[in-house]
């Protein structure tokens, strides 16, 4: 028999969902409950490449760690990666689909339904439990005929649904309330009741609130789940308020991110804002300031962006760093940038066809139609620390006397490819490894190289970073917030028909 399946939706995006989903499957897996996390549809720059080298949103891969299980592109078969404002690049089962403008992608919705449905059921026959997450909100009725996120997924896996509003945004209960109206009949009657997140304040002062949404809609609210800001997670598609600004100190090193308009897997970073000697900031614009050191991420537009640091003065702000004893350093995208020329003949990631580079590596690049996705090992070469990693990009990059690293395995397989580039007595350099400052060994030779140049003693050791433990952390509060054993209760038992 399949499993059974939990739906978790929210009134809008950005409420939540990701994290509760997370929680949850968390909770369950404690409860002794083999389950998975499924997500239809995602849209995020911020990717994860699988074992079998296809990509899904790294919100998807999170949750897989909350279950205890390898990511795999069925926990989210379809992704769109935005590289305008009107187009997307569409990731189907981890590969390439093409990249679509709005329209056109709602044209193509429905022949991905057989797709989605396959990998539903795969993971339903496997587990005992499948939590679904929902994207952007279920009362978007422009979007209601071609749905393949919300409720027409909830119908598809007979799943009950738990409706997130975020209190922390403001209007809670018109946003409980307003997307309840705004469902039809048979999707209203799939809503088992609410879940509230993000809140701080006096559980009295709310409780009034809370009897009139039960006494409306006629149904429970399961829980309110407090506001936390200490606990580290990676984020979806949106850098944490946390990582925009910190602090300086005589005792930190300075790093600066530059945030592009199309900025993508800036979860590369977060290693480093997690070490206590290190300053990390992401910048709009040019700073004032000389910081130890610029760092470049990856984009899902590249040329454009790369327009946009020349045009924002960020292109001439770099030089002057790099003039000034900076470090500069550049992933993926940001590695691109940083040669002589970048060609995209064919316009895949967008209408121009070529750009000058910030000419700070003897590189260049050229576009194709070929997108490498796969996990990698490999070998600083400079310091001999080891990383694990991922590529995930389109584009040959050749040039430049000093690669910055050696692979030693892609995708499970041995190589001893080298990969980016380095110059200036290694002060600038560039790869198409995402992850590598997750590598403690790694993180602590570039942290403490800023550190000698400041003529500060080194750092032994890494700043330790569990997962696993702010996974359990995470799954405390929020068990400690919701009624666990009624969401079970139902979920579980034969009581919920559907």
């Amino acid at each position: 028999m399949p499993g059974k399946s939990l739906m978790i939706q929210g009134t809008g995006s950005h409420v939540g969902k990701s994290v509760i989903a997370a929680a949850l499957c968390r909770i369950f897996r404690q409860e002794g409950i083999d389950v998975a996390p499924f997500k239809s549809q995602n849209m995020s720059n911020n990717a994860f490449v699988c074992a079998s080298g296809g990509e899904i949103a790294r919100s998807q891969a999170l949750q897989a760690a909350a279950c205890s299980l390898e990511p795999s592109v069925e926990m989210n078969p379809v992704l769109l990666k935005p590289c305008t404002d009107e187009g997307a690049q569409v990731i189907v089962r981890g590969r390439p689909a093409g990249v679509m403008k709005a329209k056109e992608y709602e044209r193509f919705k429905p022949t991905l339904r057989p797709a989605l449905l396959e990998c539903l059921d795969s993971l339903r026959e496997r587990h005992e439990l499948v939590v679904i997450e929902g994207a952007g909100s279920p009362a978007e009725i422009n979007l209601r005929k071609n749905d393949i996120a919300n409720m027409s997924v909830a119908a598809l896996a007979g799943a009950p649904v738990i409706l997130v509003g975020d209190i922390d945004f403001g209007g809670v209960f018109a946003q409980l309330i307003g997307t309840m109206h705004l469902l039809l009949e048979e999707e209203r009657a799939r809503v088992l009741g609410f879940m509230i997140n993000k809140f701080r304040g006096d559980m009295d002062i709310l409780r009034p609130g809370l009897g009139y949404l039960e006494k409306e809609t006629k149904r429970r609210v399961f829980g309110v789940v407090p506001y936390f800001g200490d606990i580290r997670l990676p984020e979806e598609d949106r850098i944490p308020e946390r990582n925009q600004i910190g602090a300086a100190g005589n005792d930190r090193v300075r790093i600066d991110v530059i945030r592009h308009p199309r900025i993508a897997n800036f979860t590369d970073f977060d290693a480093l804002e997690a070490e206590p000697d290190v300053s990390l900031r992401y910048l709009d614009s040019p700073a004032v300031e000389i910081p130890d050191a610029i760092l470049i991420p990856g984009t899902k537009s590249t040329i454009p962006d790369l327009r946009r640091l020349k045009e924002t003065g960020f292109a001439a702000f770099v030089s002057h760093c790099r003039e000034r004893g900076a470090t500069i350093a550049g992933i993926c995208g940001g590695y691109q940038m940083m040669g002589r020329r970048i060609s995209d003949p064919s316009c895949i990631e967008s209408d121009a066809a070529e750009e000058e580079g910030l000419g700070l590596l003897p590189t260049e690049t050229v576009f194709n139609e070929r997108k490498r996705t796969a996990r990698v090992r490999a070998i600083h070469i400079e310091s001999g620390a080891e990383v694990d990693g991922y590529e995930i990009h389109m584009g040959e990059t050749r040039g430049g006397e000093r690669p910055a690293f050696q692979l030693t395995e892609r995708l499970g397989s041995k190589t001893r490819d080298m990969d980016g580039a380095s110059a200036t007595g290694g002060r600038v350099w560039g790869t198409y490894i995402h992850g590598v400052f997750d590598s403690p060994a790694f993180r602590r030779h570039f942290i403490n190289r800023l550190r000698a140049e400041k003529g500060m003693k080194p750092v032994a050791a890494a700043a330790s970073i569990d997962l696993e433990s702010d996974l359990y952390r995470l799954a405390d509060r929020v068990r400690a917030a919701l009624d666990v054993d009624a969401i079970l209760e139902t979920v579980m038992s034969r009581k919920w028909t559907s």
